[in-house]
């Protein structure tokens, strides 16, 4: 029999309640693995072979990418609620990066040819995972727009928002995963002394709390809202 999908209700503003895919995958009987990973573990590598998506339930988790000289670039980040992974399903049979736990991480674990069957055989659920990779691929064009276009100021303002999750639906996470300047740097495709100015200079005017850990202000906007 087939399981019954349980829904999230927003909040109470008259909009219709939200399809949650953290329930669906926990009681609609998707064949699926729980894999936890400690800070800094290796969760694949490149070159591996690929066969799964991965289900962010709570941590973080990094996605690197190195060329041939050894030089890495950190070309994304993942939270909860998140996929990654997914390039399995469009073909690719080997990992283009590496994906590091930034905090020890909880993943739900799917095969391929499973969340294909899953995706073909539940509606609310395909619909969900083509809403998140085409909002997925908005990201990457904006990320490309903002290397292109502004300045290492306001890429790191933007990188902090993003990484504390500003405009998502639910809250903001606010206090960041634990993440280093020269990860930081990478993201933002600059040095890590500049990161450092910058990350000073966000601290004295209010837009971050840093001691330690990161807490992201929603101020930090006017950085990235500022001509």
């Amino acid at each position: 029999m087939k399981a019954q999908l349980r829904k999230t209700n927003s909040r109470t503003n008259g909009r219709a309640n939200i399809f949650d895919p953290q329930v669906f995958l926990d009681t609609a009987g998707v064949s699926r693995r729980i894999a936890e990973y400690r800070r800094n573990e290796s969760i694949f590598s490149q070159g591996d072979g690929a066969d799964s998506v991965m289900y962010v339930q709570k941590g973080g988790v990094k996605f690197s990418v190195v060329n041939g000289s050894g030089k890495e670039a950190v070309v994304a980040m993942f939270g909860p609620t998140d996929f990654f992974g997914e390039g399995c399903m469009a073909g690719q049979t080997v990992r283009m990066g590496t994906a590091t736990a930034i905090t020890p991480t909880t993943l739900l674990v799917i095969e391929k040819d499973e969340l294909l069957r899953v995706l073909h055989t539940e509606q609310e659920l395909s619909d969900h995972f083509i809403r998140y990779m085409l909002a997925h691929n908005i990201r990457v064009e904006e990320d490309l727009v903002d290397q292109l276009f502004n300045s290492s100021e306001k890429r790191l303002a933007r990188t902090l928002l993003l990484l504390a999750r500003y405009g998502k639906q639910d809250q903001p996470v606010r206090t960041l995963p634990k993440v280093s300047q020269e990860t930081l740097a990478s993201m933002v495709g600059t040095t890590r002394s500049r990161v450092n100015f910058f990350m000073n200079k966000f601290r004295k005017l209010g837009f971050i709390e840093y001691n330690g850990k990161i807490k992201v202000n929603k101020s930090l906007l006017t950085v990235v809202l500022h001509e």
